[in-house]
């Protein structure tokens, strides 16, 4: 499922709106992309889904824009790579998702 949907923010201090990009690379049947796709919009935050199953050449991409990293999920803000699930999952612990989705 390819959403091309922008979470949409108003910077408290300046009253800016500004738009994350939040991108998801994902497999068919993988629980941790289940999960973090489920973490993401119990927070409300949209996000472009690209499944990687059976395009290798999005994979590559994928591996490439990570750094040599092959699992997935890979999850992107604004183009910098935020990590994987546990990764995702950390960050929400220390509020840290809604700072950088909201920055």
């Amino acid at each position: 499922m390819d959403q091309e949907i922008n979470l949409i923010s108003t910077h408290q201090e300046t009253g800016i709106t500004m738009t994350a990009k939040v991108e998801i690379y994902t497999s068919s049947l993988c629980g941790y992309c289940s999960a973090a796709k489920r973490l993401l919009q119990s927070k409300g935050i949209a996000f472009d889904e690209i499944d990687v199953t059976f395009d290798s050449d999005t994979r590559a991409l994928m591996t490439e824009r990570t750094g040599g990293k092959t699992s997935v999920p890979q999850i992107f803000v604004n183009g910098v790579g935020i990590g994987g699930c546990d990764d995702l999952y950390a960050l929400n612990q220390k509020d840290g998702l809604s700072s950088i989705i909201n920055a």
